[in-house]
Order: structure tokens, then sequence, then C-alpha cells
């Protein structure tokens, strides 16, 4: 990667240092260069398809978001060349006084994408069933079964299965759009101008479209009162409705579907973070786990078509294991 910089910049002075890491394979790497900083991205090509980022970059471009380009490429090595967004990620910065401010920010980017994004409805893939489905699979295989070794019965596997049908219907039945699919406060930097700078969106999907506001407002890494977050959904409801994307959909409906959505997205979390530290050797998302599993059993329990579901997790003891993890 250095020889392949340099062949860029000349005989300049460089400084590369590691900028961050994320839960896949790729690397970043910021480089200084006469006063310029730019961000190298090392995505190996035997584990990463960089098409789409390349790609949905040029969309979100177009939508007039803040994202970065690719200025330089060697795909056949995995090295991109990219405009730097900066430092400041939103979970830094997030606290009371800034959350309205910055969330603000982040939501009217989502409605952007939301309501200019139709045109790209037939270039990027559809979150269907199946792929849902996959998705809350993990939290049996890497979390359950692998993490705790639980051994489920048929009658605690058919409860769960029927969880995952019910969520699954729940985010088919919502008006679809195009979905970041990972729009949360480590993937949004905090920008002078034009803020929110967006990153990690080469996974878009065409679905739901509640599912970027839980990835915003129900966080993996930092949680709010859940009245604070009930009013940000339907401010963000009555911004839609207003429009023909939301046609005929109550305001009790959205939030349904918010809900729902964000029991789907966190099982899918906690799976993955379960995974990300026996296949990965990545331990430090296990962290992340009991805020996870709290979002579930907080949300669940409003609604008494999950009181089965609950049942059996704690059947299976999650909510002692959880209280072990916090200590």
């Amino acid at each position: 990667m250095q020889v392949w910089a340099h062949g860029l910049f000349g005989n300049q002075q460089l400084d590369i240092r590691p900028a961050s890491a994320d839960a896949s394979f790729r690397r970043y790497f910021r480089i200084s260069a006469e006063g310029q900083t730019y961000i190298i991205m090392d995505a190996p090509p035997e584990k990463e398809n960089c098409e789409p980022f390349v790609r949905i970059s040029g969309y979100l471009a177009e939508l007039g978001l803040s994202v970065p380009h690719v200025i330089e490429s060697a795909v056949q090595q995995g090295f991109y060349l990219l405009t730097d967004l900066g430092k400041k990620a939103y979970l830094d910065h997030l606290n009371d006084n800034t959350v309205d401010q910055l969330y603000g920010d982040a939501i009217g980017a989502i409605q952007v994408i939301h309501e200019n994004g139709q045109q790209y409805k037939n270039e990027i893939p559809p979150y269907g069933a199946t792929l849902l489905h996959t998705e809350m699979g993990l939290f049996t295989d890497w979390y359950l079964e692998r993490h705790l070794q639980k051994q489920l019965n048929d009658e605690q596997r058919n409860s769960i299965d029927k969880t995952y049908s019910l969520l699954s219907d729940s985010a088919l039945e919502q008006p679809a759009v195009f979905v970041h699919r990972d729009y949360h406060s480590r993937n949004l930097m905090l920008l002078a101008k034009d803020n929110p700078g967006i990153l990690d969106f080469q996974d878009a999907v065409w679905g739901p479209v509640t599912y970027d506001l839980v990835s915003l407002l129900r966080d993996c890494y930092i949680s709010w009162p859940r009245e604070r977050v009930l009013s940000w959904v339907k401010q963000y409801y009555s911004h839609l409705s207003s429009g023909s994307l939301l046609q005929g959909v109550t305001q009790t409906d959205f939030v349904r579907w918010f809900d729902l959505m964000g029991i789907q997205r966190h099982l899918k979390a906690t799976g993955i973070f379960a995974r990300l530290n026996y296949r990965d050797g990545k331990p430090g998302y296990l962290h992340d786990i009991p805020r996870t599993m709290d979002y579930i059993f907080s949300v669940a329990s409003d609604y008494k078509e999950f009181s089965t579901f609950l049942n059996v997790l704690n059947e299976l003891g999650i909510p002692d294991t959880l209280k072990r993890a916090r200590t």
C-alpha cells in the first residue's frame, strides 16, 4: 500500500497513519501530503467487493449528501484513495446539548435519501424476506447457540422462528426506500458544512422506511430515553406524512413499524457481535450486546405478541447472563 501511495504523490513526504478499522476486512489509513489529508481504504479483493462502495458513493453524492469520493484506485490490489471527511465521529460528540442538532442533520439526510432516492430502486438489491431471516438467524446461531451454548428444544425454536416471521412481515409491509443499512453514530462524521458526512454505505438495499431511523435513534453504541426517541420518530413521521410515501399510514402504524424494525435489527446486531468475536477475533463488540439485548427486552415487552418469545429468553436465563456481563 505504501508503494502505491508514494506512486500517487511522487517525491512528496507522506505521513501515513491508521485512521480506523471496521467490522469487515477493510482497513483505513489517513495520509497527509503538503497540508492536505486523504483516506486510503485497503480492502483485500478476495474478501471485499468494493464495486458497491464506489457506485453507491456516486448515488449519494448525486443526492447532494456528504460522502467520500474515490480519487484514485487500484482495484486488483484493493486500494482506494478517498477524500477525507475528518476525525469527528458523531459518537464522540453526541450529548444532551448536541443531540437535537446532530440528529436533526442526520434525519434530514435520511429524508433526502427517502424522498429523492427512488431513481435508484433498480440499482440496489431488495431487502427481502430471505435476507431478513438470515440476519435474525445470526442471533440463534452465534449468540444463543455459540456464545451462550444453549441447546434449544423444538418448542423454543418454533417460538423463535414465529417471532422472526412476525418481524419479517412487519418489515415487508412498510413502504420501501433506499436504505443505508448501517446508519449510526460510528458511520456519521461531524462536518462544519453539509453535515453529516456519511460512511459505510456499501451494503445499501431497497427496504423498510423505518430501518435507517432505527439505526440512528436506537444506536448499538449509544442510547437515549424511550420518550425522547419516540418524539424524534413522531417528528420524522410528520415530515414524511405530508408527501406520498406514507399515504394512508397512521402515526401508530409508523411507531409500531419502527419498534419492530428495531427488534429485528438488534437481533441481527447481537448475532453479529458474537460472530465478530468467534469468527473474526474481535471481542470488543461483546461489550455492546447488553445494550442491544436491553432494546429487545424493553421494546418487545410493549407488544403482547412477543410474550412467548420473551418467555423463551427468560427460560434460557438471558437476563441473568446480561447482569453478569455488566459487572
